[in-house]
């Protein structure tokens, strides 16, 4: 019973790090033009009408993902300190759950 349950939780670990590792992956994937095309959920657009600090992020982080970083500061300016912090928690994350799955 005790090794059964540690087998499952080794396949959750490694099913999990996968998942983590083609997390950019799927997010490159995402056209651009489809994203443009969505209406905007963010509250403070919606209420008052006007963009807040947040604004375009999403798009910002989709466009730096796929390299273009002229379109993603164009966006919005905070993409600069955003996709690396990103970036360094998807790293950290990764090699975490690699060494968690490798013992």
């Amino acid at each position: 019973m005790h090794t059964k349950r540690n087998v499952i939780i080794r396949v959750y670990s490694k099913i999990s790090f996968l998942v983590i590792l083609a997390f950019p992956i799927l997010l490159y994937l995402i056209p651009l033009d489809w994203l443009n095309k969505q209406h905007t959920i963010c509250l403070f657009k919606n209420i008052f009408g006007i963009d807040c600090y947040g604004c375009g992020i999403t798009r910002a982080v989709l466009s730096g993902i796929q390299l273009d970083f002229e379109g993603a500061i164009n966006y919005n300016k905070m993409v600069v300190i955003v996709l690396p912090l990103l970036i360094y928690t998807w790293l950290k994350t990764t090699i975490s759950f690699y060494e968690k799955t490798s013992t």
